[in-house]
């Protein structure tokens, strides 16, 4: 695995196992996600990328195994999960907006019942990430007046709006129509500039390249190849990576 040093909190997935039933998804997950870099999790459908990201905050439990994020160790027993989960923003494939309320109070709710901000602060620091995603004019709309690109960026504001010191992007682009894709992509990448600490699971390879400083391959719930990108996707050490990649490059 491809070691980074750069500041902010790292993810350390310390053998980790995932079972639904008897059925296993995750053998035996090594792997850490360094600190304000950009990992991307890349595989076939089905091979437990999903699941390992949401076994990040704890929306999955592991069957097995130890996850840190930063010092804390979100699955210790008797870990102020809550607490933990503050420290982590995730972004779905689908937006999960609340769409009876505005693109403003969307990114306030979670403000004020989680933070204990006071509206005025919290409608403050929604307009400061809304217009880091280009959307400040449309503040006042709802959800179903967006395209689905609009929608995910205010999912990502609203993210952000929590102050998180992790971010996880759950195929945030594969819902969209290939012309909103752009969009989002770009305020993904705006955020790895800034050094933030991300976890992706995509199909976009050409983001994976560009952005990632260390790429991950699964397949059948195994860790197959971790590497940074130029070697990765150039001069690939599985069989199984370099067929995956003939037939998605």
């Amino acid at each position: 695995m491809t070691t980074m040093t750069r500041a902010g909190t790292a993810v350390r997935f310390e053998h980790i196992d995932k079972s639904f039933g008897q059925n296993q998804v995750l053998h035996d997950i090594v792997l850490e996600a360094p600190g304000g870099a950009t990992t991307c999790i890349v595989g076939p459908s089905g091979s437990g990328k999903s699941t390992l990201l949401r076994c990040a905050n704890l929306l999955e439990v592991p069957t097995s195994g130890r996850i840190l994020i930063g010092d804390d160790a979100i699955t210790d027993p008797g870990a102020d999960v809550d607490r933990i989960r503050t420290r982590v923003g995730m972004v779905f494939q689908n937006f999960h907006l609340f769409p009876h309320h505005t693109v403003l109070n969307n990114v306030t709710l979670a403000q004020q019942r989680v933070l204990g901000r006071t509206r005025d602060e919290a409608v403050q620091v929604a307009r400061k990430h809304l217009d880091a995603v280009g959307l400040s004019r449309l503040e006042d709309r709802r959800p179903e007046q967006l395209s689905g690109g609009q929608q995910q960026r205010v999912a990502i504001a609203r993210a952000l709006a929590m102050d998180p010191e992790v971010m996880l992007f759950d195929e945030a682009t594969s819902a969209l129509d290939p012309e909103l894709v752009k969009g989002v992509l770009a305020v993904m990448r705006d955020l790895a500039d800034r050094g933030m600490t991300m976890i992706v699971v995509t199909h976009e390879m050409r983001f994976a390249r560009e952005v990632a400083q260390q790429v991950v391959f699964l397949d059948q719930g195994r860790l197959l190849e971790a590497a940074r990108p130029a070697e990765f996707f150039d001069t690939p050490s599985s069989d199984r990576l370099r067929s995956f990649l003939k037939q998605v490059l």
